[in-house]
């Protein structure tokens, strides 16, 4: 049996440069501070600056995780946690992305169901393109 999943939105983000935390003896901690972006695809809005990616780069690959907040076209709000590996041997960046959206709100299908997501770097002037996709 084949997995199946549908791309649901692209999210742009804008960084700023990367606060390098050091090493504490389970790998190099960077904070890289989200400063904004743009959400299109199925569902369209913008990311709010103030969230913050934590990536963990130890000998054998990294642990990102990132927390952020979207706001939508009609206004309301959306939280994201995403976490993911980085593989060194192909540079491919593959997370998990989980949202909190209001149950009584436009969004509360977000709440809902397994996504994945895949990264890529410096894509059409942002730092960051994060692809999200539904698990069918």
């Amino acid at each position: 049996m084949w997995l199946e999943a549908e791309e649901i939105m692209q999210i742009k983000v804008k960084c700023s440069e990367t606060l390098a935390v050091g090493d504490g003896g389970s790998g190099h901690l960077n904070v890289i501070p989200i400063i904004g972006g743009v959400v299109t695809g199925k569902y369209q809005g913008i990311v709010i600056p103030g969230g913050a990616d934590w990536s963990m780069i130890k000998s054998n690959g990294a642990h990102a995780f990132a927390k952020y907040l979207l706001q939508m076209e009609n206004g309301e709000y959306i939280a994201i946690e995403n976490a993911g590996v980085l593989n060194r041997d192909t540079a491919l960046i593959r997370t998990t992305p989980k949202f909190y959206a209001d149950e009584e709100g436009s969004y509360s299908e977000l709440n809902k169901g397994v996504y994945v997501a895949s990264l890529e770097t410096e894509v059409e002037g942002y730092n960051v393109m994060i692809r999200i996709y539904k698990m069918r």
